[in-house]
């Protein structure tokens, strides 16, 4: 078992759902205890959503708590918030994602953990940021999508916008940027030995993706519109439906690719008519149909081994059920095998990024009680004697 490059690092993860929990599972995937706080009764909302593996739990929770310690606190109760701070005196990481103004509300803010802990490293995620007209908002990752702008050129111009991928590609963005700024929090930490508040909001990851889009529009003023799955800037660059039902992606995105491609299509003479990128761009629908009659004369698999031949981007569109099978998805062990605390094997992303000298690993799956490391956190971080838990338990607090 190799040193990881978080060993030793404490986390408390005192949020819900998926946002600032999976900056706490990215760290607690590279070595970080991760303590994870969820209301006492029912735990995390997390628990119940997505596809039962029984009654009240989820394999989500199960994938996304991996690596976790549970306690049950009730941040409500003075009891509760005077619990919290004792543990945030020793940590090194706290993230929440409750609307701005609650952690506040429960003396649990920045001001406050600051002053317990001079070292701590703070990561707020919410809808729309800690500062802002719209701080005190709800909100969820498809609004994130819809306000950031993306959901606006996703799908096809006489439809209506679409949420692209998952509703909830905002909340692993917005916990992965999280992850990033507690790192760089901690950087800076390291030298100065002061730690920081790290804020985060759902939209801005999903802005922060939009590649051309605001600097195109600031000088030009041209919005950009709804083309289904081709790309503005580039053509060819879009899905193409094979013989045998399926679909291939393409993407050229130059001159001496588009070359390629036209090798890989025996027909050189499309490289006279569409020689240019602009040319390419203005006749966007010929060009997609002509490669598109291409692929569709071919099944799957000879497409792809025809664009690999020619050296040209290319790839299947996969399903989730096509990913089980994929060799390179085997190879990386981007899907691994872990018991089932339930019993039988537990399917699961794997760990991302690879590092060479200090990787992450998956030790746990969530954990399957709400609490069940109380005795473990409470009595041994915080001293705290069994009868003393006990007490606590018996007013509701853990």
């Amino acid at each position: 078992m190799t040193t990881r490059a978080l060993d030793g690092l404490a986390v408390l993860d005192l949020a819900t759902f998926v946002a600032a929990p999976f900056c706490c599972t990215l760290l607690g995937e590279f070595g970080a205890e991760v303590i994870k706080v969820e209301q006492p009764g029912g735990g995390d909302d997390l628990r119940r959503l997505g596809t039962p593996a029984r009654e009240g739990l989820s394999y989500w929770w199960l994938m996304e708590s991996r690596n976790k310690k549970s306690i049950t606190c009730n941040l409500r109760s003075p009891d509760g918030q005077a619990l919290i701070q004792r543990l945030a005196a020793q940590a090194d990481v706290l993230a929440e994602n409750f609307r701005p103004g609650t952690m506040e509300r429960w003396h649990l803010g920045w001001e406050e953990l600051h002053a317990v802990n001079r070292r701590l490293v703070m990561v707020r995620i919410s809808a729309f940021g800690q500062t802002g007209p719209y701080r005190d908002q709800p909100g969820f990752g498809r609004i994130a999508a819809a306000m950031s702008g993306v959901s606006y050129i996703s799908g096809y111009p006489d439809r209506p916008p679409v949420t692209p991928g998952t509703p909830t590609i905002p909340d692993y963005l917005a916990g992965a940027l999280g992850a990033v700024g507690a790192l760089v929090a901690l950087q800076h930490r390291q030298r100065s030995g002061e730690g920081q508040m790290v804020d985060v909001s759902l939209y801005e990851p999903m802005l922060r993706m939009l590649d051309e889009m605001i600097p195109a529009y600031a000088a030009t003023g041209h919005v950009r519109e709804r083309i289904g799955s081709a790309t503005e800037y580039v053509v060819p660059h879009n899905h193409y439906l094979a013989r045998d039902g399926g679909w291939v992606a393409i993407a050229c995105t130059n001159d001496r690719m588009f070359e390629r491609l036209a090798q890989a299509m025996e027909q050189p003479q499309i490289l006279a008519e569409f020689g240019t990128m602009r040319e390419r761009i203005r006749r966007r629908a010929e060009l997609d149909a002509l490669v598109q009659d291409w692929v569709g004369k071919a099944e799957t698999r000879q497409v792809l081994a025809r664009l690999d031949a020619a050296e040209v981007p290319g790839g299947a569109v996969n399903s989730v059920k096509d990913l089980f099978a994929d060799p390179q998805v085997r190879a990386r062990e981007n899907i691994v095998e872990f018991p089932n605390p339930l019993g039988g094997i537990l399917a699961m992303v794997g760990i991302v990024p690879k590092l060479s000298a200090t990787p992450g690993r998956i030790e746990t799956a969530g954990p399957v009680t709400p609490g069940a490391h109380n005795e473990e956190i409470y009595c041994g971080r915080l001293g705290l004697s069994r009868e003393d838990l006990a007490a606590l338990g018996a007013k509701g607090i853990v």
